[in-house]
């Protein structure tokens, strides 16, 4: 079995110690020790997209290691390389593009509208639809002096003729064997001196962080290129419900490749009755057990086991975030989405799913273009933005994987800092180290830093900001904390008959029992074929979504990636289906429309009424 690094040695499971509880500090005065204040030029800010990414509260060490230093400009230049935008529309040494708002991630939205305005083909509000969904209370856009600009709109038509015209991307390639480079020498962490350590990590960062982000920032927003396209297009002929058949069956994307990978380890333990003898007895030691068991198949099992950690072990929750425990930490993740696959019938295989969609989009196709059989203008816009979405949808995912793999490498050495202090009685959890801020690590080493304060002080801000639900818009003042809502148990009022609204995702139908599920490591109850709701998803979901029989999000639109995999599966989705989590309860039978974007309510749970437990929240 998978030998574990050292810095992974028993810590406790993340959400074990952050749980939200009851503020112990002033929440009028609390402000975290990342946050800024919202940009003035660009007042306008969401959680949208970055909440799949972000979904707590920001962590001190790597906000001051790369988001604030690497970050932020690298946003600005990603917008200036693609010819929306000149470096001097942007504030040096100020937080524009990204904000920390009562400890909470957002993305600017005012910056990205005027991208959109500048685009030929796109508007401010096609912008809003590929990033942001049908949220609720999303101000209009009003533009303002300055933000229609002749000189970047003919810089942006160079920039749309290179999208529509692109066949590949083999910079991605040469980046992607750079950065599994990085990974293959990676020094024998637990050799190096807690300096040594440190220096490794900035090293990483300062090299090599910000030419990654800034590749995938802008293969970001070429992806909203032909997502707006298509979109308008289907919308204009009438049919806007075909847009997410036609996204659908791209190809080639990094962050469904884990869950294909895991299907087949899935059908190993199928075929064997010993690795399946070995699963029924359940998650608890399961690691342990497959490692001490010699029997043939299952010691290929592990071996192929193991391959998939070295392949894809950066891959996890959040995994931005230095604190996450991915998968090379912690596989109890993707040994829960094994346990679910192999108990799906090989008709819910990826391959099978993807054949029905490939037949879906074609018919799509063929319809959206007969409609504009007579446009021949518009169809050749339509089919550019149709092949356009192939290379830059898988694009932008594999921009996201190299961020995610060199993040990983500087995780790697600070869990095993973290694991350090915790020996030495500094910390209570190696996952503290994320706690302090780069320059309090230097203090920390150099014996400057008044560290149990520090950490006492963080650790009770950090629990108070974790109980509160951030607002999904800020626009130019932030909401004093003490208004936000506190995250807690909501029964709201739901009967057989209800539809609830968000956005397509992937098209399709899809009935079957409703499942919160909060981790994706620990899925409970749910069986193959039940419907995933979850709060957000991020590439570590994306394995039990071959054993969904589909998935509703809260949050998401056309570019998340939830979508982009949710599409590559075949598995119908919902995004941006505001409070499904609250106001669904665990075990109703619910229908999925992942083309109309909408969740109809067909029966209750047995014994369910909102006076008792209600949804889980």
């Amino acid at each position: 079995m998978h030998q574990e690094s050292s810095a992974a040695t028993a810590p406790e499971r993340m959400s074990e110690h952050t749980t939200p509880a009851e503020p112990s500090v002033d929440l009028g005065s609390l402000r975290w020790v990342v946050d800024n204040d919202p940009s003035p030029r660009y007042p306008l800010y969401t959680r949208a997209n970055i909440g799949e990414v972000f979904p707590t509260v920001v962590m001190p060490f790597s906000w001051t290691l790369w988001g604030i230093p690497h970050a932020e400009p690298g946003w600005c230049k990603a917008f200036v390389n693609l010819g929306a935008f000149d470096t001097a529309e942007f504030t040096d040494g100020e937080m524009e593009m990204l904000g920390v708002f009562g400890g909470y991630g957002y993305l600017n939205v005012s910056a990205s509208r005027i991208f959109g305005l500048r685009t030929p083909g796109l508007t401010p509000e096609a912008v809003d639809q590929s990033f942001f969904g049908e949220q609720p209370d999303v101000p209009a856009f009003a533009p303002r002096p300055g933000d229609v600009s002749e000189k970047h709109t003919a810089q942006m038509a160079e920039t749309l003729n290179w999208v529509f015209t692109a066949t590949d991307l083999p910079d991605l390639l040469e980046t992607r064997a750079e950065v599994e480079a990085v990974r293959a020498a990676r020094p024998a962490l637990d050799t190096l001196s807690d300096k040594a350590l440190l220096a490794h990590v900035r090293t990483l960062c300062t090299q090599r962080w910000e030419a990654l982000w800034v590749r995938h920032i802008m293969a970001t927003y070429h992806a909203t290129i032909p997502s707006g396209v298509i979109g308008v297009t289907c919308a204009t002929v009438g049919k806007p419900e075909l847009a997410a058949d036609i996204m659908s069956d791209i190809g080639d994307v990094d962050s469904a490749l884990p869950a294909q990978a895991l299907w087949k380890l899935a059908r190993e333990v199928t075929a064997s009755p010993a690795l399946t003898t070995l699963f029924d007895a359940g998650s608890q030691e399961l690691p342990e057990r497959l490692k001490a068991d010699t029997r043939s198949d299952v010691v290929a099992f592990t071996k192929h086991f193991d391959a998939f950690l070295g392949t894809f072990g950066f891959r996890g929750p959040n995994e931005w975030e230095m604190r996450s425990r991915c998968w090379e930490l912690d596989p109890a993740t993707p040994l829960a989405a094994i346990e679910q696959m192999r108990r799906a019938p090989e008709s819910e295989s990826p391959a099978a799913r993807a054949a029905g969609r490939k037949a879906a989009r074609q018919e799509a196709l063929v319809t959206v273009r007969g409609l504009l059989a007579g446009d021949a203008e518009a169809l050749g816009t339509f089919n550019a933005g149709v092949g356009a979405a192939k290379v830059f949808f898988a694009g932008r995912e594999r921009t996201k994987a190299n961020c995610a793999m060199l993040t990983h490498e500087m995780r790697m050495a600070m869990w095993e800092l973290g694991r350090r202090m915790t020996q030495r009685g500094l910390f209570t959890h190696a996952d503290e180290f994320a706690l302090l801020t780069d320059d309090e690590w230097t203090a920390l080493l150099d014996g400057r830093l008044d560290t149990p304060a520090v950490l006492a002080r963080r650790r009770l801000e950090e629990t108070a900001l974790a109980g509160l639900e951030p607002p999904f818009i800020v626009d130019g003042t932030v909401p004093p904390l003490t208004t936000w809502k506190k995250r807690e148990q909501q029964a709201r009022s739901i009967a057989p008959g209800m539809v609830m609204t968000g956005q397509p995702g992937c098209a399709g139908q899809a009935e079957g029992i409703a499942r919160i599920v909060h981790d994706p490591g620990e899925p409970g109850d749910m069986e193959p074929g039940d419907i995933l709701i979850a709060e957000f998803t991020d590439p570590s979901w994306t394995p039990l979504f071959s054993a969904a029989g589909g998935v509703v999000v809260n949050v998401g639109a056309t570019v998340s990636h939830a979508v982009i995999v949710a599409r590559e599966l075949g598995v119908p989705c919902a995004v941006s289906v505001t409070g499904a989590t609250h106001s669904i309860p665990d075990g109703t039978r619910v229908q999925v429309d992942g083309g109309a974007g909408t969740v109809t309510i067909l029966a209750l749970p047995e014994g369910y009424s909102p006076e008792g437990e209600g949804a889980k929240a």
